[in-house]
Order: structure tokens, then C-alpha cells, then sequence
């Protein structure tokens, strides 16, 4: 077992990835949902990625998978109580974005128009 090196340590290594927070996110909106309506929430994901950070996600204990066993096949994903106390503590990050976009979205002009000049 790694030492982490403060609380902010152990949580990002818990949601380490692009799209874990996101998908934490999106199940905490009202979960459990389906694989496809999750897919559709977490977009530009691939289906390879989303299903590989899911798994991660369950084996952590963060997410729970419930498959019916029915023909056709329905399995949806909902929180644990340990993914909902994690989902609520990324409220105040997601509060912060939606109160800075318009400086985030200039900030990433800026960067791509730097980057493009070659700097």
C-alpha cells in the first residue's frame, strides 16, 4: 500500500484518470443509470475507457453494478456510500468550474494559441 502524503493525496489517487470524477459526477445526478445513458452523460469517452474506469470504479468500491440477468441484457450503475460521500465532496470543484468558465475557456485559448505558434 502506497503512503500518500496528505488527504488530497489518497483522493486523487482514488479518482486518478480523466473520466472518473466525471462519471462519479453523472451517478450522483440521480443513479442508478444504464451503461448507454451513462455513456452518452461521459462524452468523447470511449467505450474500451468508460467500461475500464468502471471496473476500476467497482473494485474500489465506489461503484456499484447491478445486472439483472434478463434477455435482453439491463445492468445499470449506481454510488456506494463511499462513491456518494466522494461525489459530494467534488461539488465544491464543480461548483468552482461553473463559477470560472469564462476564465478557464480563455485560459485554454490562450494555452492552444501558444501551443500553436510553437512555444
Amino acid at each position: 500500500m502506497p503512503g500518500f502524503t496528505c488527504g488530497l493525496d489518497a483522493s486523487l489517487r482514488f479518482i486518478s484518470g480523466k473520466w472518473k470524477p466525471l462519471i462519479l459526477y453523472f451517478l450522483a445526478q440521480g443513479g442508478p443509470i444504464r451503461y448507454g445513458e451513462l455513456r452518452r452523460a461521459v462524452r468523447d469517452v470511449s467505450d474500451k475507457m468508460l467500461i475500464q474506469q468502471l471496473k476500476e470504479l467497482e473494485a474500489d468500491d465506489l461503484v456499484k453494478r447491478t445486472d439483472y440477468k434478463e434477455i435482453p441484457p439491463r445492468v445499470d450503475y449506481g454510488l456506494t456510500p463511499l462513491g456518494r460521500s466522494l461525489a459530494e465532496a467534488l461539488v465544491p470543484l464543480c461548483t468552482w468550474g461553473n463559477e470560472n468558465m469564462a476564465e478557464v475557456t480563455r485560459v485554454f485559448a490562450r494555452r492552444d494559441e501558444l501551443n500553436s505558434k510553437g512555444r
